[in-house]
């Protein structure tokens, strides 16, 4: 390069090295237009800077979800003097955290005794597949924990007597369901609030800027209604189960199935009459559970009595 020139050039395999694409992958986003063709010079080709800032931007964009069809949008408004700066923050508001808690790491040792101090790979391995343990690269014994919180659950329910096994279907099957929820909440904000935003692809500096704030107002909501409803959930659904197993009886198992019984209907009046409707469930498993262990005491009762007097019959030859 001489003096005059204040452009870096490279050859193909040059870019191919500083921007980490391969040179199969650049010739690719050449034939589908998302990069400009390198200048000729004689029979070698030329690519500059701006080549190699272009290549970072796609790989940008590609980590961040979007797809070549979509960059290639952008990248022709960008050149047509749109700029991409009011999309690329709100695909990083969007990116962002949507919790304030931070990731932690732990050893394998500090792992184990969390959980007993008795070593279990097949438990190690679940936890790398679901995401609550990643490892750190070149160190064997210690991972990162992105979430410190579900992490301490599972030591709590570990702690209980639930074992690993169980703990880890559990999270699968609550991960799938909270997807969903996830997944319709995204649907139905996209439907209500951001579709005005989507006329325009891209969108303009000042409707993604607007967009990005309305993210940072919607996404505290998604786990304030969550938590709301869960605690809602927890309360009805906790109460019936309490109630179902007062009903059953301490003796009952899970394998037998559930007997009901019909109540006259001048009775369960006279008891929403007398405890409220809210409570009738209460009031019959607990008149129920009194009445077992009364005549349970009066068993007992008239076998201690015939106890006593068998043995004070006389016995023959004494």
């Amino acid at each position: 390069m001489t003096e005059q020139q204040s452009v870096t050039e490279y050859r193909i395999e040059d870019l191919a090295h500083h921007s980490g694409a391969t040179v199969r992958t650049i010739r690719a986003y050449q034939d589908r237009g998302l990069l400009p063709r390198p200048e000729r010079r004689g029979r070698a080709n030329v690519y500059t800077a701006a080549h190699l800032s272009r290549l970072r931007q796609i790989a940008d964009l590609l980590d961040r979800g979007y797809t070549l069809a979509s960059i290639k949008e952008l990248l022709e408004a960008w050149d047509a003097g749109r700029g991409l700066g009011g999309v690329l923050g709100l695909v990083a508001e969007v990116d962002g955290p949507w919790t304030d808690e931070r990731a932690g790491r732990i050893s394998r040792a500090e792992l184990d005794e969390r959980f007993g101090g008795h070593p279990d790979e097949a438990a190690v391995q679940d936890a790398l597949e679901l995401g609550v343990l990643e490892p750190v690269p070149g160190r064997d014994d210690e991972f990162l924990i992105p979430s410190p919180q579900e992490l301490a659950v599972a030591v709590e329910l570990h702690a209980a007597g639930v074992p690993l096994s169980a703990i880890s279907g559990h999270l699968r099957e609550l991960r799938g369901q909270v997807e969903h929820i996830a997944a319709r909440f995204l649907e139905f904000t996209t439907e209500h609030v951001f579709a005005r935003y989507l006329g325009s692809y891209p969108p303009t500096d000042m409707e993604a800027a607007e967009a990005a704030s309305l993210v940072r107002r919607l996404r505290p909501l998604a786990q304030q209604s969550v938590d709301a409803e869960l605690a809602r959930a927890m309360r009805l659904f906790a109460n019936k189960h309490l109630h179902r197993h007062l009903a059953d009886g301490p003796a009952a198992t899970a394998s037998e199935e559930p007997q009901f019984v019909a109540i006259p209907a001048d009775t369960m009046r006279a008891v929403r009459e007398l405890v409220g409707a809210e409570n009738v469930s209460a009031f019959v498993a607990t008149a129920a559970e009194r009445e077992v262990q009364a005549r349970a005491l009066d068993a007992l009762t008239t076998k201690a009595a015939n106890n006593r007097q068998i043995g004070q019959v006389p016995q023959g030859g004494r």
